[in-house]
């Protein structure tokens, strides 16, 4: 057996409005939304009785996407600890290259966007930044060098 391709990667938020909007300032583009429920969901995710709202966004190539979701039943479990370090097991980040980094770091500001330390040289091929985006979502970005 062979993965055809990476589908998406999906995002439990507290706000979905807010994480459409930040991400949208990135760059993607809202594919749709949708609610989900019903057996089906609840037999795939492994939780009874799932309502939730969900937004499909990808990046402009087409090739990336990201599915954000805010669960109303079962409610959503608040991460331990709020606002954790970028080394907690478990999904830490969504990288994406930008074509200005400072310029994409102060649209992202107004959207609760906050660097978690300051932009980096790696290299001299890349800057690298990582900052918190909507429900504490740490979104790296990077800017080929050249």
């Amino acid at each position: 057996m062979a993965i055809n391709r990476l589908d998406n990667v999906g995002i439990v938020v507290d706000d979905l409005d807010a994480a459409i909007g930040f991400f949208q300032e990135l760059g993607m583009e809202l594919e749709g939304t949708a609610d989900i429920e019903g057996s089906w969901a609840d037999q795939s995710v492994g939780l009874d009785g799932i309502r939730c709202e969900i937004a499909m966004l990808r990046t402009p190539d087409g090739q990336g996407r990201l599915e954000l979701c805010r669960y109303r039943h079962p409610e959503a479990s608040p991460f331990s600890p709020p606002d954790p370090p970028h080394n907690i097991v478990g999904m830490h980040r969504v990288m994406f290259e930008v074509d200005d980094l400072v310029d994409t770091v102060e649209r992202l500001r107004p959207h609760g966007g906050a660097l978690l330390r300051e932009i980096a040289n790696y290299q001299d091929v890349y800057r690298l930044c990582y900052l918190r985006g909507p429900s504490g979502i740490i979104v790296g970005l990077a800017e080929k060098i050249g």
